[in-house]
């Protein structure tokens, strides 16, 4: 019995000791090599069924990349430039050349926004606000592409079902989709989901700007 135990806790240990080794740390050379101090977010595509995605999305991703050491063109001024423009679709947005968007902003990146889900699902016993994005962002000089990520935040991460039995989850679920749904819970999820996709200082993160006093001081690359 002993011995059998032993052996499966060192198949463990080996399983856990092989997964670390496995990990490997994000490849920050182009970024590192770009070192851009400004970001111009262009319009996001919109992949959800909510119309209010996009602007609740794009309206909260300015801080965490200014706190992140970086320069963020004003998102209002720059989706007035495009529509002055004739350019008032995301999507067609996207089309344009990186070389265009550098000769009309003068911008070092561009940050380009994808939103898969946003909004409030009834799933039977429970109700969960979700938004879940990605981005990568593109360097304008040279149309290579210096870093991507994704973030997903949920009211689920703080709901509890626990108590009440099958219909009081029923009915606490009903009222908590009523409740997010008036309440606009979808963009405060939507700011959580921008802050974990677009802060600086993790590994897999975008690194600091030179603007911030962290800049060129990860632990991890």
């Amino acid at each position: 019995m002993m011995k059998r135990f032993w052996g499966a806790m060192s198949a463990l240990l080996l399983l856990a000791l092989t997964g670390c080794v496995q990990h490997q740390p994000y490849d920050y050379t182009a970024l590192k090599e770009s070192n851009p101090t400004s970001i111009l977010v262009l319009p996001a595509v919109n992949k959800s069924v909510d119309v209010k995605a996009a602007g609740s999305v794009i309206s909260q991703v300015t801080y965490p990349l200014a706190e992140s050491g970086y320069y963020v063109f004003p998102v209002a001024v720059v989706e007035e430039t495009f529509r002055q423009n004739g350019a008032a679709d995301a999507n067609d947005i996207r089309n344009i050349s990186y070389k265009k968007l550098h000769d009309i902003f003068g911008a070092d990146t561009a940050l380009y926004l994808d939103i898969t889900q946003y909004g409030t699902q009834y799933q039977i016993i429970s109700s969960d606000t979700r938004v879940s994005a990605s981005a990568r962002l593109v360097d304008l000089r040279t149309g290579k592409q210096l870093w991507n990520g994704s973030a997903t935040a949920s009211t689920a991460e703080q709901n509890s079902n626990s108590g009440g039995g099958i219909i009081g989850m029923l009915v606490s679920a009903a009222i908590s989709q009523i409740a997010d749904t008036i309440m606009e819970r979808g963009h405060d999820i939507a700011g959580i989901t921008s802050n974990r996709l677009l802060r600086a200082g993790w590994d897999g993160q975008l690194l600091y700007g030179p603007r911030s006093e962290f800049y060129r001081k990860e632990k991890f690359n």
